[in-house]
């Protein structure tokens, strides 16, 4: 099939490379002309491990290529995929829509002969209504269904979860726009991938609620870990035993400084926002993204008090700036909001990230980046484990301790065990033990 995907960024690039994969002809399209020749020279515009020899592999074979030139992607092209990014809008915390609306006039602009176009990006419930009707208002001549298939990537392993995903969820009543997805899935279908067909709107609801019921996991967590500290228990030891109910699953349940990224935290005030809308608001939803916010904050004064009764002009080295590990993404990671408190309080911050700090530079500008983890904590009066980082699994605590100027760890995603890290001499603290 021929299949064109408007939007290079995470989402597009992944997808895109992915369907090539499968032996479609995909061609991705970006208005960015530097990302395009960044693609074109096999440079990718983000981190995610194993796309730049997937990339390499499928243009190398002819089935992948880069443009932007949307019109001449979009004629002729069996399936149009939109995925462009929704972000939330600034003041209102609504999605953006502009840039899915602005893709849609100028399909409709090009389009040639009937087609199908699907919605990828994360959109709010009747998004996929109004983008049919622009097509219809601008090309009534032209026979074009409208889908909703929405993105369940997650960064890091987003390969993976293209090729071996838990569900496709397609969104249509239209059997000529349902034919052609099960074509576009057919490789997936015939390994057994479950295939989800839904209506339009129910299709949009479902990435929403995933990912905000995915949020409360992780908050509920968070909660369960202040309590555990609070009690003396021990909230791994929690987390394993309501996550070996099969009703409930283990996943979702580490507890850590709280989540952030591309998708939990816009997804969950987009749902907020359209519950407003229509006179159906979800207290738990608004509950979650209340202490998420929080908590991040709470994570910076665990770091403080950790410093003493003087935090003023003591240095802190964070180990992990991104949100998540196996990503380069800075958007609403937990370290910003850490950052800030310790700014607040006078306190220097040292930092090291293994993929994340030339993006973490636009938004951290005031801190040391630093060329490994012990150049980090070199001075330090303490080392605060941000991010789970495989680098940071097994640290040399002798070399740290001899680099610091106080022996002190805050390991924020429990990576370490508390009596091993005593008995070495520093004083520790983690989230729930």
């Amino acid at each position: 099939m021929r299949i064109t995907m408007i939007g290079s960024g995470y989402v597009g690039l992944v997808s895109g490379a992915c369907l090539s994969n499968f032996g479609h002809d995909v061609i991705c399209v970006d208005k960015a002309a530097d990302k395009i020749a960044a693609l074109e020279a096999g440079r990718m515009p983000i981190f995610e491990p194993g796309l730049d020899a997937l990339v390499a592999a499928n243009v190398a074979a002819g089935r992948l290529r880069f443009t932007t030139d949307l019109a001449a992607a979009v004629a002729g092209a069996d399936a149009i995929f939109i995925a462009v990014g929704t972000p939330a809008r600034h003041g209102d915390g609504h999605a953006d829509l502009s840039y899915v609306f602005a893709a849609t006039e100028e399909i409709a602009a090009a389009v040639t002969g009937p087609t199908v176009v699907v919605t990828k990006s994360t959109v709010p419930v009747g998004t996929g209504d109004k983008v049919e009707a622009i097509l219809r208002e601008k090309r009534p001549d032209v026979a074009v269904a409208v889908v909703s298939n929405p993105e369940f990537l997650r960064e890091g392993a987003a390969i993976g979860d293209f090729t071996r995903p838990d569900r496709i969820v397609i969104g249509t009543d239209d059997e000529l726009a349902r034919k052609v997805m099960r074509e576009v899935y057919r490789p997936l279908y015939l390994n057994e991938s479950p295939i989800l067909f839904t209506g339009r709107r129910t299709s949009e609801l479902i990435k929403y609620a995933a990912n905000a019921f995915l949020a409360t996991k992780i908050t509920f967590i968070n909660e369960i870990a202040n309590l555990c500290e609070a009690v003396g228990a021990d909230v791994q030891d929690v987390s394993r035993g309501i996550g070996l109910d099969n009703r409930i699953g283990k996943k979702f349940l580490h507890a850590g400084p709280g989540y952030g990224g591309s998708c939990f935290p816009k997804d969950t005030l987009a749902l907020l926002k359209t519950a407003e809308d229509h006179d159906s608001p979800i207290q738990i939803v608004e509950a979650v993204v209340k202490v998420n916010d929080s908590r991040k904050r709470a994570m910076g004064r665990k770091v403080i008090a950790m410093l003493g009764d003087a935090p003023r002009g003591k240095t802190v080295a964070l180990l992990g700036l991104t949100f998540k590990p196996n990503t380069d993404d800075m958007r609403d990671a937990p370290s910003i909001a850490i950052v800030q408190a310790l700014h607040d309080a006078g306190v220097t911050v040292r930092a090291y990230d293994p993929e994340g700090m030339a993006a973490a530079r636009a938004t951290l500008p005031d801190i040391t980046y630093c060329s490994d983890a012990y150049d980090a904590a070199t001075g330090s009066d303490a080392v605060v484990i941000v991010t789970e980082w495989d680098a940071f699994r097994a640290l040399d605590f002798e070399r740290l301790k001899r680099t610091m100027a106080a022996p002190v760890l805050v390991d924020l995603r429990n990576v370490y065990r508390p009596a091993e890290i005593a008995a070495l001499g520093f004083a520790y603290t983690s989230i729930g033990r």
